[in-house]
């Protein structure tokens, strides 16, 4: 089986919008989105977030990715809690479903046509990401578990992802990765079986490949017992022993697979090194590991999990990267390293 090269999501914002105008932006284009409205018709929506939607996920789609996340600029917590807030007002944590849209996949959607044809490609492979139910749950709740309250995190995840398949001539949602950063390192008190079955309600859809994105290697065994789960992404360029948490024998007895990040993300533990090497001010090509690092990190990924191993690319946490044109450039190395093995 070919492994595919995608990435996990966030990237910088472009320099012609202000991190304030994005964000107002992001809030005002989700309300007219919920209303039928097109933010395209706006001109401030226009400007601070559909074309900047449409300028970074072509960047990331000109780095030869196999399968493009949407670029995602916004907080990964309230992305989605600032929507559950207002289903709170209704006295529920559960999302209405037409309000569970993810705005930056709406805009690929609409805009998948034309950047096919400026991009020369048939159709895009999208991937959707979601951030967790126990990660949400941590954001809003803490951490003692009230399994009907949990489960209440797991349906909107769950409607999120459902509204994120797309399918069409154009673009196609490859793979949904529900994401969640603190699992394994600040964790909901819940016990393993509410765990499981809170996770596997919250992946209960077909249609995509499924992704779980973790930090901490440290409950993948519990992971791997998550029936509706098809792929277990691991960060492990900055922290290889994560690695040692799993092996090929334990995916293959769980009927799983796994996406290993190949490349570094950690910017300011790499901009440290640099300017310890006296680089206080290093370039873009500077910044990114070379392609011979990544491809060996890669190889020994290869070598360990086999046909185990479906995805690759790197790490997550472009988003605080000085420039998109450092993170575009730190994409092509990966997809140029991991095709000149494949």
């Amino acid at each position: 089986m070919q492994t595919l090269v995608d990435d996990i999501g966030s990237f910088p914002l472009p320099r012609f919008v202000r991190r304030e105008a994005f964000e107002k932006a992001y809030a005002m284009a989700r309300k007219w989105l919920t209303e039928g409205k097109n933010p395209a018709e706006d001109e401030f929506l226009a400007r601070n977030f559909y074309a900047v939607v449409k300028a970074s996920f072509r960047m990331k789609c000109e780095a030869g990715l196999d399968v493009v996340n949407y670029p995602q600029h916004h907080d990964i917590r309230r992305q989605f809690t600032e929507t559950i807030h207002e289903a709170m007002e209704k006295g529920t944590y559960i999302v209405d479903e037409e309000a569970a849209v993810i705005p930056e996949v709406v805009v690929i959607k609409g805009e998948a046509k034309r950047l096919c044809e400026e991009l020369g490609v048939e159709r895009i492979a999208l991937r959707v990401c979601v951030t967790g139910p126990f990660e949400l749950y941590l954001a809003e709740v803490g951490t003692t578990p009230y399994r009907d309250v949990l489960l209440m995190f797991a349906e909107t995840v769950r409607r999120f992802c459902v509204n994120s398949l797309l399918n069409d001539k154009y673009v196609r949602t490859e793979v949904v990765s529900i994401d969640e950063p603190s699992f394994g390192f600040h964790d909901v008190a819940a016990d393993r079986d509410t765990a499981l079955e809170v996770l596997d309600k919250a992946f209960n859809f077909s249609g995509a490949v499924r992704q779980i994105h973790i930090h901490s290697p440290s409950r993948i065994p519990e992971l791997l017992q998550v029936k509706n789960v098809d792929v277990v992404s691991v960060e492990c360029a900055a922290s290889p022993k994560n690695l040692e948490c799993v092996s090929k024998s334990m995916l293959e007895k769980a009927d799983k697979q796994i996406r290993v990040g190949v490349a570094r993300t950690d910017i300011d533990a790499i901009l440290a090194e640099l300017y310890e090497k006296g680089l206080k001010e290093p370039q873009a090509w500077q910044i990114v590991e070379d392609v011979e690092v990544i491809k060996r990190r890669f190889e020994a990924a290869k070598a360990r999990f086999g046909e185990r191993l479906a995805f690759t690319g790197p790490d997550c946490g472009l988003g605080g990267w000085p420039s998109q044109e450092a993170a575009q450039l730190l994409l092509k190395r990966t997809v140029e390293a991991v095709k000149s093995v494949r």
